[in-house]
């Protein structure tokens, strides 16, 4: 990233920034839409590489469990790993989320009976399902987008978290529903 804020990648028009949390892990980014608020800029922020969320498989495989956060355990991470790498793809743990970066086939949220979904409830496309501990998890992809709000200051990028992204949250979607509006 150049010293003068968000690179723009010569194959594309869509810059990209690094975006930093507060535990100094890094997630690269597209750089999808600048938002001033109260003196900052904002940025609505898409990961470069696939979004993916690990579930612990239950025997009632309509209801698996979301895993927000493994502390300590790295065997599920090296199985997912060596699963990944038999299909030419890389587990990344960065920062907000879990990525899979290599050749993948996005998800197409269209074939997905729309009329099934809660709309409460996120869809997911299973990536890899593998054994680790004598239990079964799998990766899978969000079918929604994945955006990641970070405060731009200058070629830095900072994950918004906790209290800031409560304040600013509804401001910035305010913002951005009256900019679809004048669209």
């Amino acid at each position: 990233m150049s010293p003068d804020g968000p690179t723009t990648p010569s194959s594309g028009d869509v810059p990209t920034v690094l975006v930093r949390d507060s535990q100094q892990r890094q997630l690269l980014c597209f750089l999808e839409q600048l938002i001033p608020l109260d003196g900052h800029d904002y940025g609505l922020l898409t990961p470069v590489d696939t979004p993916v969320c690990l579930f612990r498989l239950t025997e009632d495989e309509t209801n698996p469990d979301l895993i927000d956060t493994i502390e300590g355990n790295e065997e599920i991470f090296s199985v997912a790993d060596v699963v990944l790498q038999e299909h030419d793809l890389t587990l990344v743990r960065s920062a907000v989320t879990l990525t899979v970066s290599g050749e993948l086939d996005e998800p197409d949220p269209e074939e997905y009976d729309e009329e099934e979904e809660d709309e409460d409830t996120e869809m997911y496309e299973p990536l890899i399902q593998f054994m680790a501990d004598g239990q079964e998890y799998g990766l899978f992809i969000p079918l929604d987008p994945f955006f990641v709000v970070a405060r731009m200051s200058g070629s830095e990028a900072v994950l918004v978290e906790g209290e800031e992204f409560e304040r600013i949250q509804p401001r910035l979607e305010a913002e951005l529903e009256e900019r679809e509006q004048g669209d």
